[in-house]
């Protein structure tokens, strides 16, 4: 067990894995990342699924074996929740063992259902029973058509990872409608110890689009704020995660079994090389978070990652930097309004231009 994940992973952060292929099942590389680097969960999103159907030809016999008439998003979903299926299978072990905590694999809804609830709702159901693992999170959008949503399906007794949160104030919306969810899940009689969620909250696309504009601004003072916007952001979402966590409502829930939605760090590879290539890994570490890491910034980490100052009570911290760059003429609502569309735009060009055409010549060459 690599040295440096376990003393990660002993100071409370759950390491999962920014990535999810067959041929990372089949080699067997997803179980040394578990025996070796402290991996208890993986999360994949369109752009992920997409590398890995076009990677390679390991699901050509999956594809020459679906009935004939299959189309593209049917096919796209049972060739996606076969993956996750032996994912969550593989994790079955830490899940068991972890009471539901750990052993996680995720699926998103289709990206292009980001604005629409009840298309949102149905196929979060549909993928829930098609990948038919306990062990499943579904991915949700957290737009604001996401919120109910979310509400809706933790209220079903499905466990939920929110995805693209990207302010404050959208994750407190967000962890409203969890808890809202969980009300309805005990009103219809379920078992709330069951359900579990993640608050998934992305770190270095907001460094990347603030430290656009220091630049543009161009002052001394400016410049010197740049590389400060994603930490800062992190360290304000998780004094947001222990007061609504530390509340009366919660505590209610809590005594019926509920779990804490924790929040989990995303996009966590750093963009800019002038920056520790485990920044976003070592300066994010807090008892009960995720940090889910693409492999190149695990085995970063691995080989020379440090732990920094832990999180707890930097929020007060946070919150001054945020405001310092308020202050110097960055409009941070539309920062993080433009980091949400570009956020749903990315993944529904990944599934429109990458995903289907590749399904579509899959299938047609299937045909032939």
């Amino acid at each position: 067990m690599n040295s440096r994940m376990k003393g990660l992973a002993d100071a409370g952060v759950s390491i999962w894995l920014d990535d999810l292929s067959r041929s990372r099942l089949q080699s067997g590389n997803l179980q040394g990342l578990i025996d070796d680097k402290s991996v208890t969960g993986v999360t994949t999103n369109p752009t992920i699924f997409a590398a890995a159907l076009t990677g390679g030809d390991q699901y050509h016999a999956d594809i020459l074996a679906l009935p004939k008439g299959t189309g593209v998003p049917t096919a796209i979903k049972q060739l996606w929740a076969k993956d996750v299926q032996d994912a969550c299978d593989l994790f079955k072990g830490i899940y068991d063992a972890s009471n539901g905590y750990d052993g996680r694999v995720s699926i998103e809804v289709a990206p292009g259902l980001a604005y629409d609830t009840q298309a949102t709702i149905d196929e979060a159901q549909e993928l829930y029973d098609l990948v038919d693992r306990e062990n499943v999170l579904i991915k949700i959008p957290a737009t604001i058509e996401g919120l109910p949503a979310i509400t809706e399906t933790i209220g079903r007794g499905i466990s939920v990872n929110v995805t693209l949160i990207f302010s404050e104030d959208r994750y407190r919306a967000v962890m409203d409608a969890y808890l809202a969810g969980l009300e309805q899940a005990d009103a219809a009689g379920k078992d709330l110890s069951k359900i579990h969620s993640v608050a998934s909250f992305f770190i270095s696309r907001v460094d990347t689009e603030i430290d656009k504009r220091l630049d543009a601004i161009g002052t001394d003072e400016a410049k010197a704020l740049k590389g400060k916007a994603a930490i800062a952001n992190g360290q304000v979402a998780l004094a947001a995660f222990e007061e609504v966590f530390s509340s009366e409502r919660f505590a209610q829930l809590e005594a019926k079994g509920a779990n804490k939605q924790r929040p989990l760090w995303a996009s966590t590879g750093t963009k800019d090389p002038s920056y520790s290539d485990t920044l976003y890994v070592s300066e994010l570490v807090a008892k009960g978070v995720v940090n889910t890491m693409p492999e190149k910034t695990l085995l970063a980490y691995a080989d020379h990652g440090e732990i920094g100052t832990p999180m707890e009570g930097t929020g007060a911290d946070g919150r001054k930097v945020l405001d310092d760059i308020a202050a110097v003429g960055v409009d941070l609502a539309d920062v993080f309004k433009v980091l949400e569309d570009e956020g749903v735009q990315k993944f529904i060009a990944s599934w429109d231009s990458e995903l289907v055409t590749a399904v579509e010549k899959a299938i047609a060459s299937a045909d032939n």
